[in-house]
């Protein structure tokens, strides 16, 4: 496990990176299928209808074997749009079937911009955020662009919320001994690995699957 306290956030990002994208192509579709299994079954997936992911980028963990295994059993799935202006903001846009393609400024695939197809994020039920870095307290250490933070910062004004569940998706060597939050840091309520699941989720599957059925 890597050690943070003597790191700044900027080298400790450039290790995590470092880390993930050693990973080989074989790692990498094995840890796809160990996270799509950590996930399919769960009440918080089995449960949501309209579910946001992401498309990898710069070594992340995989999640389309999940996109599929959504889609599969009728769940509306969506992916970060970012928007034209602000820059600094992105939507969430429906996918399906016949979707044309573009890339964004960072040269990642995205469904070319359909406003009838988006979705606020507090209609969502289940987010799954990418990270580059956490901690077992479900601390998430991002990019650095903000995007995430800035699309779902409602969510830190309200003491309470339904929805949606946000997760973060990491591998397992993506795992920090402690992580200090900044004060823009939108707290989630779980990260998932390809190992196994953290934060405050992560002792309850029980209750939640009672809660399911």
């Amino acid at each position: 496990m890597i050690h943070a306290h003597d790191l700044s956030r900027a080298a400790l990002r450039r290790l995590l990176r470092q880390a993930r994208r050693a990973l080989t192509p074989q790692q990498q579709r094995q840890a796809a299928r160990d996270l799509q299994r950590q996930m399919a079954q769960h009440p918080l997936f089995r449960r949501a209808r309209h579910i946001a992911l992401y498309l990898p980028a710069d070594g992340e963990i995989d999640p389309r074997p999940l996109l599929k295994a959504a889609q599969k059993r009728g769940k509306a799935t969506y992916l970060p749009v970012l928007s034209r202006w602000p820059h600094t903001h992105m939507t969430f846009q429906r996918i399906g079937n016949g979707e044309r393609w573009t890339r964004n400024r960072f040269g990642i695939a995205e469904p070319q911009r359909n406003r009838h197809q988006q979705r606020a994020p507090w209609t969502l039920d289940l987010v799954l955020l990418p990270l580059v870095g956490f901690d077992e307290d479900g601390g998430r250490l991002g990019m650095g662009k903000g995007f995430y933070d800035r699309t779902l910062a409602y969510l830190g004004q309200r003491r309470i919320w339904r929805k949606p569940t946000l997760l973060g998706l990491a591998h397992e060597c993506q795992k920090v001994d402690r992580l200090d939050l900044a004060s823009w840091d939108v707290p989630l309520q779980g990260i998932v690995t390809d190992a196994g699941w953290y934060g405050a989720l992560a002792a309850t599957p029980r209750s939640l699957r009672r809660h399911a059925e």
